[in-house]
């Protein structure tokens, strides 16, 4: 028996059989003349444009929708598809050319000072072996339901296509942070990273408790009871918190807290019955942009709209303007080649960069208004007069419908607290109400990029995220403006206490963690 620990980076147990994921072993190929090989590597790309895109439609979520549209951009890349013209010319095969190319790549990547771009090496090296599988026909290792996955590190578009149930990941390497650690929290997918190399013997098995942060490799009798003793506690609790799924959150002084939910798509209400939520905290308005060639419609993004709305019931929705940019790039939007994208132009500063782009979303959320409790909400403010701009453009699309004949509201126009110099001076913005990303303003704070493995202890929150959570509390009670939390931080139920110790009384959560927040609330 071997008893390995390492991070949990997403909560949960499984047992079952090791599959160890390694390189794929490719047939040799048969180097053809030039027109050839260009044809191949063109069929290739295709052909992973195609698996991306079905990918796309199949994920459901914005995060893992904006890891897949940055590949499919870098794929009609000019700084990949011109060297790779040029190598295939020069007498190089498509295998190898398409490798020298992506390796350079990666190696750049990999050596930026900028965290973001030394995360996108990871994405970069997905996409090469993609291309590599269409090209040489090779087929993924099969990863079975119920499996233990063992792999140095895992690429996010592997993870999406797999089926995780009953199974769990164990990462030698990556981090809390990753795209991968990001995915498989939101999928609910047991996930410990940072073991380190070992051996593993042939069909060995496994217990994987990422509570605990523990691997058991060949458990022997004594293991096993205590791992099922443990599991078996965690599906008590997990049972006993869904009993809150139905009932209002308070805590155990009877105190009111309201839990609403974060949406990404609106597919996902679906399956959420309305009366178990006080609203929706945010609504993510990216997947409109993602995996197109055109601009939504204000007539499409109004139906989007409409129908949470209606979903809603007279419940709060509070619907965020266009995000793009730092992890959540849009082709032919965002800007290429920024130095630092989680400080460039990203969120309001990119809407009112293409106020024609924002004019038609603010016209479809009047609209959408007048049929629920719309609210808007501004992503990464950081001076007064940005929302101020934003108000002006809304304000006008309003009164432009109703001059045109169409019925409009001026819903309530509030922000994401998510910079620094927006928190720390937050009387001097006239918004309606306050939302706190708390894992950009995390990141912000302690000027450590949450897509940094070695920097994981410092994604922590700590006395300045708690002063600054609290000064802004204090605030918002003071003004008669309410304060929430739509960030990661408001789905870890090992920070309820502290949220509601600094004044918070609405929450947004994955909709995942929906029962076990409340519940955690309760036991306040």
């Amino acid at each position: 028996m071997l008893e390995l620990v390492g991070t949990p980076a997403a909560p949960g147990m499984a047992a079952g059989p090791v599959v160890r994921i390694g390189s794929t072993r490719r047939r040799e190929r048969l180097r053809r003349a030039a027109s050839d090989e260009l044809s191949e590597i063109g069929n290739a790309i295709a052909a992973a444009q195609a698996a991306l895109a079905v990918l796309m439609e199949s994920v459901g979520d914005d995060e893992a929708a904006g890891i897949l549209a940055f590949q499919m951009a870098l794929l009609e890349d000019d700084e990949i598809t011109r060297p790779l013209a040029e190598g295939i010319a020069a007498g190089a095969g498509a295998d190898e050319a398409w490798s020298k190319v992506m390796n350079a790549l990666i190696a750049d990547y990999e050596a930026s000072e900028d965290i973001y771009f030394r995360g996108r090496a990871a994405d970069l090296a997905d996409l090469r072996e993609r291309v590599l599988d269409a090209l040489t026909g090779a087929d993924a290792e099969t990863i079975a339901p119920g499996s233990i996955v063992v792999a140095e590190d895992l690429a996010p578009s592997r993870f999406l296509a797999t089926d995780w149930s009953g199974s769990g990941l164990v990462l030698t390497r990556g981090g809390i942070t990753s795209h991968v650690a990001i995915l498989a929290r939101s999928r609910g997918v047991p996930l410990l990273v940072g073991v380190g190399p070992f051996e593993l013997s042939d069909a060995c098995e496994a217990l994987l408790d990422s509570h605990e942060g523990v691997l058991v490799i060949d458990p022997d009798p004594p293991a096993r009871e205590r791992f099922e003793h443990r599991r078996t506690a965690h599906e008590d609790r997990a049972r006993a918190d869904r009993q809150h799924l139905a009932t209002e959150a308070r805590t155990a002084a009877g105190e009111r807290v309201r839990v609403m939910i974060n949406v990404a798509r609106p597919e996902e209400l679906d399956a959420i019955d309305p009366g178990h939520v006080d609203g929706i905290g945010l609504v993510r308005t990216e997947f409109l942009f993602h995996d197109r060639r055109d601009l939504p419609s204000e007539e499409e993004q109004y139906r989007v709209y409409r129908r949470i709305a209606e979903w809603a019931q007279g419940k709060p929705v509070t619907i965020r303007t266009l995000d793009a940019g730092g992890d959540k790039p849009i082709p032919g939007l965002t800007h290429d080649g920024e130095s630092n994208p989680f400080l460039g132009v990203r969120g309001v500063r990119l809407s009112l960069e293409r106020p024609e782009i924002l004019e038609v979303q603010l016209r479809a959320l009047a609209r959408a208004a007048v049929l629920g409790n719309v609210k808007v909400m501004v992503p990464m403010v950081a001076v007064p007069h940005e929302l101020d701009r934003v108000r002006e453009l809304l304000g006008k699309a309003v009164h432009d419908l109703r001059t045109a004949g169409t019925e409009a509201e001026l819903p309530p126009l509030g922000m994401m607290v998510e910079v620094p110099a927006a928190a720390l001076a937050i009387e001097r913005f006239d918004a309606a109400f306050y939302s706190i990303g708390s894992n950009d303003l995390l990141q912000y704070l302690m000027a450590a990029g949450r897509d940094e493995p070695a920097l994981a202890s410092l994604s922590k929150p700590g006395p300045a995220f708690w002063r600054v959570l609290r000064e802004l509390c204090e605030h918002g009670t003071a003004a008669g403006r309410e304060v929430s939390l739509c960030g990661d931080l408001a789905s870890d139920i090992g920070s309820i206490a502290q949220l509601l110790a600094s004044g918070l009384r609405t929450l947004s959560v994955a909709q995942a963690a929906l029962a076990s927040v409340k519940a955690a609330v309760s036991r306040v």
